[in-house]
């Protein structure tokens, strides 16, 4: 099926018409556009267009693909010709959009595949990992979020403030506290429950630094977010004796509970008076 021929041959017939592009575009129901690009050449008119078309030109189907004029005695032949070149024309038309498709499907799957792998880089660069492949130039600066500092503070304030304001035994005496922390529930995000052991121990100088009190036993501190700053706003501990077992079920999840079984067998109260000594080391060399 030859095109340009095709194109030719409608130009001529919509002159001896004498009608512009314009017109024989609005008598069919297209675009001025499309008339000029068949006439260049440059596609055919669509199958639902091509009786009216052909119509307005005065000629046949057969004569339209044939881009001539028929003798009757070639007629059958033309006919034959145009099936075939029309089968193969269509063939050709099918296998160009189904090309262009693969192309299309192949550069689509390789843009999700360096999308996909770059959102997994910047995951593993949130988690401090190496990246698979270069991010061209991207940086990913983690958020910092110091609110478990902010509480274990808030923590820290309320049990020295706890012992600053019970009944002193000497005068140079002070409390400080250390503790671990086991599990840390967000109820929301200004309400936690944080569930630790602590160690608090009391000391005083004379001429040397002498121990006055030791406290270690587990806590649940309930801390809130209040006028921007974390503060404690409750706390409960076990009581002694028969009661221990039965308030370390009510106060404390069981996953905390098998941890704190092994408090002064995994190093945790070592750690703790280590931190303590530190500080008491630091306060009175002052």
């Amino acid at each position: 099926m030859n095109q340009e021929k095709i194109g030719r041959f409608i130009s001529i017939l919509r002159k001896e018409k004498n009608m512009t592009q314009e017109e024989l575009a609005e008598k069919i129901g297209v675009t001025d556009r499309a008339i000029s690009k068949w006439e260049n050449g440059r596609g055919m008119p669509d199958l639902s267009l091509m009786q009216p078309l052909c119509e307005e030109l005065g000629i046949t189907i057969n004569e339209l693909l044939s881009g001539e004029k028929i003798k009757r005695e070639n007629y059958q032949q033309k006919l034959e010709e145009n099936i075939v070149n029309t089968i193969d024309y269509a063939r050709k038309k099918i296998d160009s959009v189904n090309k262009k498709f693969k192309v299309l499907s192949l550069v689509t799957l390789f843009i999700v595949i360096l999308i996909t792998l770059f959102c997994i880089n910047v995951s593993r660069m949130r988690n401090n990992k190496p990246v698979f492949f270069s991010t061209w130039g991207y940086k990913y600066a983690l958020a910092i979020d110091l609110h478990e500092e902010e509480i274990e503070i808030a923590i820290t304030d309320y049990l020295t403030n706890k012992m600053d304001s019970e009944p002193k035994h000497y005068n140079d005496e002070k409390g400080f506290v250390s503790f671990r922390t086991y599990l840390i529930e967000e109820n929301n995000k200004k309400l936690h429950n944080i569930y630790a052991w602590v160690l608090m121990e009391k000391y005083y100088k004379e001429e040397d630094i002498k121990k006055d009190s030791t406290f270690s036993i587990p806590y649940k501190f309930v801390v809130e977010f209040i006028d921007d700053e974390y503060v404690v706003t409750d706390s409960r501990t076990p009581r002694d004796g028969s009661y221990y077992e039965d308030d370390m079920k009510n106060i404390f999840p069981k996953s905390v509970r098998d941890d704190m079984k092994d408090v002064y067998e995994d190093g945790t109260i070592e750690r703790l008076k280590l931190d303590i000594n530190r500080q008491k080391e630091l306060y009175f060399s002052r």
